[in-house]
């Protein structure tokens, strides 16, 4: 229950301002469409200049910040169109029937995993740490659903995103100091999102198909 009180003590736009951040991500993952990715990636890039839960320096939250907007640019850009039959909406609804459930439960899960550690947190920290859950959440359930490589990105971005409030939330509670710097998280996810955008042009370029379900098609 102190885990639900951490979150109920809030006003209303706070609240709205946090939840907004897994909620967009889920959004980008439920909905087809690349203008929808790009602004839901958008509104996270807004959410995240405001949050100073992140318990970053400045520069770091402005890093995120930038980040997501890059993200937003190109997970909503078009991009090479492909040369190859679309694949059957079927293998969409199979991977949202595996990946909507797994993707609860993993959240779920780390949900858990925090409250039971919440009463040694302060209110802060706990939400801290539960949002980084949900926003990780919200990241492998993008990952599941959506089979477009350059949307990948904003799955990514969410991982990391979530990663860095977990951190967060751990180094204050660590006293000497042995756990990874504000921004580590920052630096991994900005080489992930490079390699990730390197594929994902590659593939539209040289495979003819941005959705990675289309790789079985392809032949040396």
């Amino acid at each position: 229950m102190h885990l639900l009180d951490a979150w109920t003590v809030l006003a209303g736009p706070d609240l709205v301002r946090l939840i907004g951040i897994p909620v967009a991500i889920v959004i980008a993952a439920l909905l087809p469409g690349r203008r929808i990715a790009g602004v839901a990636a958008l509104a996270v890039a807004i959410a995240v200049a405001m949050c100073a839960e992140m318990a970053a320096p400045l520069a770091v939250r402005i890093g995120w910040t930038a980040l997501w907007l890059l993200v937003a640019w190109q997970a909503g850009t078009q991009g090479l169109e492909s040369t190859r039959a679309r694949s059957p909406r079927r293998g969409a609804i199979e991977a949202g029937a595996v990946a909507l459930p797994l993707g609860a439960g993993l959240a779920l899960l780390l949900l858990a995993a925090v409250s039971r550690q919440s009463q040694s947190l302060s209110a802060l920290d706990a939400r801290r740490a539960s949002l980084g859950a949900l926003v990780l959440g919200a990241g492998l359930l993008h990952l599941m659903m959506r089979r477009h490589a350059r949307r990948a990105l904003v799955a990514f971005a969410a991982l990391g995103l979530g990663l860095e409030l977990l951190a967060a939330s751990a180094r204050l509670a660590d006293v000497t100091h042995a756990g990874s710097p504000p921004g580590a998280a920052l630096l991994g996810t900005l080489v992930t999102i490079a390699l990730v955008r390197r594929i994902a042009v590659s593939r539209e370029r040289w495979a003819g198909s941005p959705l990675v379900s289309d790789a079985h098609e392809l032949h040396d």
